[in-house]
């Protein structure tokens, strides 16, 4: 039968929508299905911040009555702004294995791209950098991340032959935490500390970071990541969104924050447990026993996603990664943790990739923003 595609346009249909990409992988040993109710707060008018000036569709695509394919339309005009481009974006992009399929959906994609004056598209991206982004190209034996998008090998030739072309590529490291972290980087770490009037935040609690920091965090962000690809500077909903649902659970053992003395944050690691396995037991919600998958762990992991590293222009390259890591590294060994995932890091980004080399490191992923002009 044809392939017919339709819009979203009810929040039953939006439930849908989310739910083929959670239950195409439901089987997948590698892949991090998201749960639903971060889906669904992502993609809905009036909870993310980001949709009261992005552009964004939603379609479907059907083949023989099941839903077999699915994509997102956007457009960033801050992005556009930014980067002095007329770009679409597409992003929570699945199909099965079937050209019909992928086909029906990029047509859709390009031809709502030219309806709205766009003479390009790229993709997978989100709305903002702390949306899932990129297409996985190599690792697809690695298990992904709760920050990342695992996809089917299938998936990079229907896209390429359709005559997208690479437009950047992220690479991935896995990184083994030393059972003894080396003694030297916490001389330097101190050294660097000295010399700089720099400490480290020692914080009691989840609310105090969020009271005292989570502002100056994201200012770090913001100025940090504005040469990166794709960047666009967050506004204060979008802050407070992003402080609201990321801020709730991460442990403060392996966050490390790093202050001059004005106490302006001037470097910031953040690591998470891996919640990888939780989420492919939670299948995509958090009850009946999703939550205590995530709370598990949280508790007891061997895995650590290193989420969030940040250091001010005015800073780098001048050992304060040191400071950072003398933080992080040694309670990740006493927490048990065995490696750490570096999440995705832009090829373009040496002096991010470089920071690995003190450590047995090996890239494992490599994921690609793919780009069609017309």
């Amino acid at each position: 039968m044809a392939v017919t595609i339709r819009e979203v346009s009810s929040k039953k249909e939006l439930k849908q929508y989310i739910w083929f990409g959670i239950n195409l992988y439901k089987d997948c040993e590698f892949a991090a299905p998201p749960l639903l109710m971060d889906d669904l707060l992502n993609l809905t008018k009036g909870k993310n911040p980001a949709l009261d000036f992005c552009e964004a569709t939603y379609y479907m695509a059907f083949k023989d009555n099941k839903i077999a394919g699915r994509i997102a339309c956007i457009i960033n005009p801050v992005s556009n702004e930014t980067w002095n481009e007329k770009h679409a974006r597409f992003g929570w992009c699945d199909y099965i294995d079937d050209v019909e399929v992928s086909t029906a959906l990029f047509d859709t994609a390009i031809a709502w791209a030219k309806e709205h004056g766009m003479s390009a598209i790229h993709g997978p991206l989100g709305f903002t950098d702390f949306d899932r982004e990129g297409m996985l190209i190599e690792g697809y034996d690695q298990i992904g991340t709760m920050a990342t998008n695992y996809n089917y090998p299938y998936y990079v030739k229907h896209i390429e032959d359709y005559g997208f072309e690479k437009d950047i590529d992220w690479k991935e490291y896995k990184i083994t935490v030393p059972e003894v972290f080396p003694e030297k980087y916490f001389r330097i770490a101190d050294i660097v500390k000295q010399k700089y009037n720099l400490k480290s935040v020692k914080a009691k609690s989840r609310k105090e970071i969020v009271e005292k920091y989570s502002l100056k965090i994201f200012d770090l962000l913001n100025l940090c990541y504005s040469h990166l690809y794709g960047f666009t500077k967050l506004n204060q909903k979008q802050v407070d969104f992003y402080i609201k649902l990321y801020f709730s659970f991460f442990r403060l053992d392996t966050v490390s924050i790093v202050v001059d003395e004005k106490d302006e944050v001037v470097a910031l690691g953040i690591a998470m447990p891996s919640f990888t396995k939780a989420q492919q037991k939670a299948k995509g919600s958090l009850f009946p026993f999703g939550w205590y998958h995530m709370l598990h762990a949280l508790n007891k992991n061997d895995v650590v996603d290193l989420y969030l590293m940040a250091v001010h222009p005015d800073y780098q390259n001048k050992g304060v990664n040191s400071v950072m890591f003398a933080d992080i590294m040694p309670a990740s060994a006493k927490n048990g943790y065995k490696f750490a995932e570096s999440n995705p890091e832009l090829e373009t980004n040496m002096k991010m990739s470089s920071q690995w080399g003190s450590f047995e490191h090996v890239n494992h992923k490599r994921r690609r923003a793919y780009i069609k002009h017309f």
